[in-house]
C-alpha cells in the first residue's frame, strides 16, 4: 500500500496527543502511513488547506483556533459540520475535492452514552463555552442523545453581540429537532438548575490557559440532578479543576481522553475506509 501523509493542525499543537495515538493505529494494522502535529497561525490556514487540495497531505485533523474558519476554504461541508457549524476532519477525494466533516459531536455523545446520559424525560444539559467544542457539544446532546434543554455559559456572552450570534447561528438547527439553546453569560452566581450533563468545552486547565477554577464555579455542583454526569473535553493534564470538581460532587467524569480516541478512529475510518483499531490507540495515549 502507498504510503500516505496526515497530520493534526493547530496553534498551540505540542501537547497533541493524536500523533501518538494514530501512529499506534498504524502498526496495528500493519500500514506506513505517517501523521504529525504542525502549528498553524490563521494566517498559514489557507496555504496549508491548499497544500491538502494539492496531495501534499492526504487528510488533515483541525483542533484550536481553526475549527470553524477552516469552513471558508473547503469545497464541500459535510452535514456533520454544517450542523456544528464546525470541522475536525478534512478527507481529501482522488480529485482533490477537500470535505469538511465533524466527529467531535459523535464521539462526545459516545463518551457521554458511555457514563449513562440519557434523554430521560425533562432531561437538560449544561454546556461551558462558545467555541468549535462548545458547538460539538450541543449537536451531541441535542441531536444524537435527544437531551430536551441544553444551557451555554461563556464569559464571551458578555457582550450581548456574541451570544445573539451564536444563538443564531445554532438555533436555526436545534430548533428543528425541539431542543431549545439557552445562551447565558457566565456570571458569579453559578448556574443553579438539576443538570442531567455538564459538558466543560474551554481551554481551561490545558498548560498555559487560565480560567480553570472559574470554570469550576460555573457549575452549582448540589443541585445537579442525582444521576448526572461530567466530561471535560480537556485531555492533558488529565483532572483539571473542573474535573476535580465534579469529584468531589461524587459524581461520573471523564476527561476528553475517550473523545479523542473515538473522534479520532471515526477520522481514521473517513480517510482510510475500514475500522480503526481503538484499543491500540488508546494504549497509545494512556
Amino acid at each position: 500500500m502507498t504510503q500516505r501523509r496526515f497530520a493534526v493542525i493547530g496553534d498551540p499543537i505540542a501537547h497533541s496527543k493524536s500523533p501518538v495515538m494514530h501512529a499506534a493505529a498504524y502498526r496495528a494494522l500493519g500500514l506506513e502511513h505517517t501523521y504529525e502535529a504542525v502549528r498553524v497561525s490563521e494566517a498559514q490556514l489557507r496555504g496549508v488547506v491548499d497544500q491538502l487540495r494539492a496531495g501534499v497531505f492526504d487528510g488533515l485533523n483541525v483542533t484550536v483556533p481553526h475549527k470553524q474558519r477552516v469552513l471558508a476554504m473547503v469545497h464541500d461541508i459535510d452535514e456533520s459540520a454544517a450542523m456544528v457549524g464546525a470541522a475536525n476532519t478534512l478527507v481529501r477525494s482522488s480529485d482533490g475535492r477537500v470535505t469538511a466533516h465533524n466527529t467531535d459531536a459523535p464521539a462526545l455523545a459516545h463518551e457521554l452514552a458511555r457514563l449513562g446520559a440519557s434523554a430521560r424525560e425533562g432531561a437538560s444539559a449544561l454546556v461551558i463555552g462558545s467555541g468549535g467544542a462548545a458547538r460539538s457539544a450541543i449537536v451531541a446532546l441535542a441531536v444524537h442523545l435527544e437531551f430536551v434543554r441544553v444551557v451555554v455559559r461563556a464569559r464571551a456572552f458578555r457582550s450581548g453581540e456574541v451570544a445573539s450570534a451564536f444563538r443564531c447561528e445554532l438555533n436555526g438547527r436545534l430548533l428543528a429537532v425541539g431542543c431549545p439553546c439557552v445562551v447565558e453569560a457566565e456570571a458569579l452566581d453559578p448556574a443553579a438548575e438539576p443538570f442531567n450533563a455538564v459538558v466543560q468545552c474551554t481551554s481551561a486547565g490545558m498548560p498555559g490557559a487560565d480560567g480553570g477554577d472559574a470554570v469550576a464555579r460555573a457549575v452549582a455542583w448540589d443541585q445537579l440532578a442525582p444521576d448526572a454526569v461530567a466530561l471535560d473535553v480537556v485531555y492533558a493534564p488529565t483532572k483539571t479543576e473542573f474535573f476535580r470538581a465534579a469529584e468531589g460532587a461524587s459524581m461520573p467524569c471523564v476527561d476528553g481522553l475517550g473523545m479523542l480516541v473515538e473522534q479520532g478512529a471515526l477520522a481514521f475510518k473517513l480517510w482510510l475506509g475500514v475500522d480503526a483499531p481503538r484499543q491500540a490507540m488508546r494504549d497509545a495515549i494512556l
